[in-house]
């Protein structure tokens, strides 16, 4: 390469606009990066924009908002040598339908913000056309080259430290972990880390809540947060159909006593992580943020483990437990032998920039080959209409666009369902 590659990073939501900013951070210093957070319905607020750019190199400075036409503007007159769309799979399905698949089009690079086992199969059929799709340690990388395989999308996986750990200490073990006496702020704080998909019905969040309720209750002296990432009226990357605030807010309008020290509050995470004693979730990645920083954990087992709960890269970790636990404030450490195959690998293993620069210079000799693109049958051209409307439709848009948008949503929720159902039917059968 002779001239400083320039790097377009494309997102959407508050997850993606995090992973994304993060990821660039592992950008050598000397590359011009841009970042650029597709106008939609999963847009963040500025409160979540100002939390998700926290330590990364696009902090304080205000990212660009663009619709299609103003991203093509972009992608025709800036000419990105690299392309990292980092955003949920209709709006990378949609970025790629702008770029001109020429041999002097800019690498494309993808990849899932936090813990992607199981394999979900549309995500990796939504990023079909990238050259650099980057997963985050070595069980997912092998899980995704059997899911390939089976599925028969091939893809070239490499290997990232998940971004908002690249400048983490590796977790210290055992009787050299950091504790909470440490000097430093005051670690007075029970962290739960809240999920918009897990647990997902309403009776079961209702009685989560009522757990934290106990929690709060059998330690007065301890804070127990509800870290949530929207508030009221908020977007995130998954809808949340009933947010703890508000139930939390039913419990109390029907006269149940709610103990002070039981609050909800939103931030970055790593605000909250430095005054937790420990930290609780179902399966957030906010877990391998706490294990980077030193915080005992516990993952919830109370609604099972399996694909559904997202937990099941969690199996082997030391991490499990259920609410009798949380009640009794009893968190723990992981096992040494599961980080380094889960998150916690060597940096230098890496191997995801290597590959960027190695299709920079073919690209610069003799082009990249063309992107893989879906037949051109009618049905997939009626979807591509919709994932654009997805990825891009304001709060305004059009009713054309809104009824389109809705009807994408409700067939990925069918096909999620659908893949629920034949599971089901699997376990009875076994």
């Amino acid at each position: 390469m002779t001239e400083t590659p320039r790097v377009l990073v494309f997102t959407d939501s508050d997850s993606y606009v995090k992973w994304g900013a993060s990821l660039a951070n592992q950008i050598p210093k000397d590359w011009s990066v841009r970042l650029a957070v597709a106008r939609s319905k999963a847009e963040p607020s500025p409160r979540q924009m100002a939390e998700a750019l926290v330590d990364s190199r696009f902090e304080g400075d205000p990212p660009v908002r663009v619709g299609r036409d103003e991203l093509r503007s972009i992608l025709d007159e800036w000419r990105p040598d690299v392309v990292v769309a980092a955003s949920r799979g209709p709006a990378v399905h949609a970025l790629v339908s702008l770029i001109d698949n020429v041999p002097g089009r800019p690498v494309l690079v993808s990849g899932l913000a936090g813990i992607a086992v199981p394999v979900i199969p549309y995500g990796l059929g939504f990023r079909r056309a990238v050259d650099v799709f980057v997963l985050h340690s070595r069980r997912e990388l092998r899980e995704f080259a059997v899911a390939s395989k089976e599925l028969g999308i091939p893809h070239t996986y490499e290997l990232a430290t998940l971004p908002f750990l690249a400048s983490a200490p590796r977790p210290v073990i055992a009787d050299t972990m950091r504790q909470v006496d440490e000097p430093g702020p005051v670690r007075n704080r029970i962290v739960f880390a809240a999920q918009a998909l897990v647990p997902g019905a309403r009776r079961e969040r209702t009685w989560l809540l009522q757990q934290l309720i106990e929690t709060a209750r059998a330690h007065p002296h301890l804070e127990v947060v509800i870290k949530v990432r929207a508030r009221s009226g908020e977007p995130q990357t998954h809808a949340e159909q009933f947010s703890y605030e508000d139930l939390l807010a039913e419990i109390a309008a029907s006269g149940e006593q709610v103990p002070a020290n039981l609050v909800v509050e939103s931030g970055a995470m790593a605000r909250h992580l430095r005054r937790a004693i420990g930290l609780v979730t179902v399966s957030s990645t906010s877990l391998l943020e706490a294990m980077a920083e030193g915080v005992p954990c516990l993952a919830l087992t109370d609604f099972g483990v399996g694909a559904d709960q997202i937990n099941l890269v969690l199996a082997q970790s030391g991490l499990l437990g259920t609410t009798r636990d949380l009640v009794a404030a009893s968190f723990r450490h992981p096992e040494p032998d599961w980080l380094e195959d889960n998150y916690f690998h060597d940096s230098s293993d890496n191997t995801w920039l290597a590959r960027v620069e190695l299709l920079l210079e073919r690209r610069r000799l003799v082009g990249l080959p063309p992107y893989r693109v879906p037949p051109r049958t009618l049905a997939n051209r009626a979807r591509a209409r919709g994932y654009r409307h997805f990825a891009f439709t304001s709060a305004e848009g059009s009713r054309l666009e809104r009824v389109e948008s809705r009807a994408l949503a409700l067939g990925i929720w069918g096909n999620r369902r659908r893949r629920e159902i034949l599971r089901a039917v699997r376990r009875r059968r076994v």
